[in-house]
């Protein structure tokens, strides 16, 4: 063997083991933007229940809360708003601005609940109806739901984020167009409450 195949043997060698390596990056982070594009799809599910749950919770209450109907209509429109910002959010999990509307929306939406809910304290026909009560259970559990969600999606963020911007990853994830995630956070602390939806 003459010298200049040696060489160019180890080249060749040297240029397969690097793009095996550049494939391995990708693989990885392909494999850790799908998993928290399913984790977000888990929460899309919950918030889908809460969405349709909280018709019927302001359907129940219109029948008692008849001197409240700005209350009604502010929480129907918070509920249309996070759902079209859930369906954007739900098309592309790693858009950090769909994620971010959703997560505004949201807050508007829980606002929104927990004025009614307030509101409806006053009147006791309504909390001892049992409609209400197993609508409010119902929204309760979702709301637990949606919690453990917003975990599992924010841990497969953070293990995303964390192998893209580890050297040297984070050379290749650029130019692959492997974008940073947003957590689904709320960064309002009055707003970390879920809103109260039982009644006693």
């Amino acid at each position: 063997m003459t010298p200049v195949l040696i060489v160019l043997g180890v080249l060749l060698a040297l240029v397969v083991v690097l793009g095996l390596w550049v494939a391995g990056i990708y693989n990885s982070l392909v494999a850790l933007r799908n998993r928290f594009k399913n984790a977000f799809a888990q929460i899309d599910v919950q918030l889908k229940r809460r969405y349709d749950l909280i018709p019927n919770l302001v359907e129940v209450a219109k029948g008692y809360m008849k001197h409240e109907h700005d209350t009604l209509e502010d929480v129907i429109k918070a509920r249309n708003i996070a759902l079209a910002a859930s369906q954007s959010a739900a098309a592309n999990p790693a858009d950090a601005n769909a994620v971010k509307g959703l997560l505004s929306a949201e807050s508007g939406l829980t606002g929104a609940l927990s004025r009614l809910m307030v509101v409806s304290e006053q009147y006791p026909d309504l909390k001892a109806n049992q409609n209400m009560l197993q609508l409010t259970e119902e929204l309760t559990s979702t709301e637990n739901k949606i919690s453990f969600a917003r975990q599992a999606f924010n841990d497969s963020v953070m293990g995303y984020n964390t192998t893209r911007e580890t050297f040297p990853n984070v050379i290749f994830a650029g130019m692959f167009g492997f974008l940073p995630a947003e957590l689904f956070k709320i960064d309002d602390p009055t707003e970390r409450n879920a809103p109260k939806v039982q009644f006693t």
